[in-house]
């Protein structure tokens, strides 16, 4: 049947008012074409919807029954049509993010999913827990829409990414420790003798690359004494007497008693936190959630903008 949405719209409107003149003047049509489309729509369904008399119209068996779903068919159209404008905007849908495991005590990343929940309360947010590098692949692969994950070197060149945040790194020990009697901050070359916690290489994680590379730089390899999978646990394998370790400062909300955070002094002891995404994703809840963590200003320990790892200078170009 050729059955036209404004078919339906007129039909509803004279079928409310049971008035051709009063529903062609709400419609904002004169009243010889509305009697002419409704005569159509009858035709073309086989049925008479109206009785019509001089003095009244009303509507028939067949009328009612059709207003009735008429009415269902035009809610269910300007339904899905608010929704796919929803939809457009980024306020309705799914959005799979992942971070690594300590990435909630990351202010940047508290406010930025705080935000987004608010603004958002229709879009069911997952969030997914995994290693910077799972979440690099799971981006690549669609598993995940974007990731909270450490620097990446190197980076692959689908990944775009911004620097949300970043903060020093501080030696964690026992209170006891005799390093922990020192006064002032801490060289990284103060702990080559010094049997380390840190996580397991097999994790992937960006804080593991990054503590190497600052052993390797003053001249020792990391004695890794204990490995492990998860923050809390190689605090309390510090906690423990196992060894020492190197954390971001963020980590120091974590109450358990017995430890002491000691900043390192080299300027490269710091480690920031990446939003990052597929260059080539193109959906708005993507766009809204990544261009919210663009707009945050990290500062370095220093108090000056981070010199690497960001790319507020470059995140509107693609590589090539």
């Amino acid at each position: 049947m050729n059955i036209e949405l404004r078919h339906l719209r007129y039909f509803v409107a004279v079928a409310e008012d049971l008035h051709f003149g009063k529903a062609a003047n709400r419609l904002g049509i004169s009243q010889p074409p509305l009697s002419q489309q409704i005569l159509a729509l009858e035709r073309e369904i086989g049925a008479r919807l109206f009785e019509r008399s001089n003095r009244r119209v009303e509507l028939t068996n067949a009328g009612e029954n059709f207003l009735k779903e008429a009415k269902e068919v035009l809610e269910r159209v300007d339904a899905a049509a608010i929704r796919a404008e929803r939809i457009h905007r980024g306020q309705v849908g799914e959005l799979r993010v992942g971070f690594f495991g300590s990435a909630p005590f990351v202010e940047e990343f508290q406010k930025l999913v705080f935000d987004f929940r608010a603004e958002h309360s229709d879009v069911d947010l997952i969030l997914e827990e995994m290693p910077t590098y799972q979440q690099v692949d799971a981006i690549l692969d669609g598993r995940l829409d974007l990731g909270f994950v450490r620097p990446l070197q190197p980076k692959p060149e689908s990944i775009q990414s911004v620097e949300i945040s970043r903060e020093k790194l501080m030696v964690v020990m026992r209170k006891d420790h005799p390093l922990a009697a020192r006064q002032g901050d801490l060289s990284v070359a103060d702990l080559a003798d010094e049997p380390m916690v840190l996580y397991a290489s097999s994790i992937g994680s960006g804080l593991y690359q990054k503590i190497v590379d600052l052993c390797r730089d003053s001249g020792f390899a990391p004695n890794v004494a204990q490995a492990a999978n998860a923050t809390p646990t190689m605090m309390g394998l510090v906690a423990a007497g196992m060894g020492i370790s190197i954390l971001p400062e963020s980590l120091k909300r974590l109450p358990l008693d017995g430890l002491k955070f000691v900043p390192l002094r080299e300027p490269k002891a710091q480690t920031a936190v990446w939003l990052a995404k597929r260059w080539d994703d193109r959906s708005s809840l993507v766009r809204h959630l990544f261009q919210r963590g663009s707009r945050l200003k990290p500062k370095s320990s220093t108090g000056s903008e981070p010199a690497e790892g960001s790319e507020r200078k470059k995140r509107a170009r693609k590589p090539r």
